[in-house]
């Protein structure tokens, strides 16, 4: 039941930092610290809840902020940043599926397969989620969604850690936004055929 629950736990904590990668990732990493439910020490993964990460962690989070304030959503989902946040997402998602998977003793290579999956689900789930919502919006409202994405984000890597099963959960609803945003995309360019 151990291996279960860590791997419910890598899935949530994964697909988490898929949708926002560092504020996931420094409550994760302050839990570990914690001792609450979860913790890394005795393991190659064990820096994930060390100073050092967390405050890498939070700096990388004020950054984004930073940027996210500064470049247009084009700039941040298509360009630089964008890719620089998908391999932070992928890489993080990564290394905390497989700490998961670690601090259990078991072989932590599967996680970090499931850790770049899961994240990627995240990613694929929410950016084209979050550039609907904000192109919906006004300049004043759209710049608050971010923060609406990184709490979500930060609630359900926390949740994923305290109670496992989350993890599943938010998972199997990213991918049911995935495939619900694709049917939509589907049949808007199914009603432009149609008008040609």
């Amino acid at each position: 039941m151990h291996l279960v629950f860590d791997i419910f736990q890598g899935i949530g904590v994964a697909a988490a930092v898929g949708i926002r990668p560092f504020l996931p990732a420094l409550a994760v990493g302050g839990l570990a610290e914690a001792n609450a439910e979860i913790h890394f020490k005795g393991t190659d993964l064990s820096f994930l809840q060390h100073v050092p990460f967390l405050l890498a962690m939070a700096i990388c989070a004020a950054l984004l902020l930073l940027a996210e304030r500064r470049l247009t959503s084009k700039q941040l989902e298509r360009g630089v940043v964008g890719i620089l946040l998908a391999a932070a997402s992928l890489a993080l998602g990564a290394l905390f599926f497989g700490g998961s998977l670690a601090r259990g003793h078991y072989l932590v290579w599967p996680g970090i397969v499931g850790g770049v999956l899961c994240a990627a689900v995240g990613i694929a789930a929410s950016r084209p989620l979050l550039a609907r919502v904000r192109s919906r919006l006004e300049a004043g409202a759209a710049a608050i969604v971010p923060l609406y994405a990184e709490a979500f984000a930060v609630v359900t890597a926390a949740l994923s850690v305290v109670a496992p099963p989350v993890g599943l959960a938010s998972l199997l609803w990213l991918l049911w936004l995935l495939l619900a945003g694709r049917r939509r995309e589907g049949q808007k360019y199914a009603g432009l055929r149609i008008l040609r």
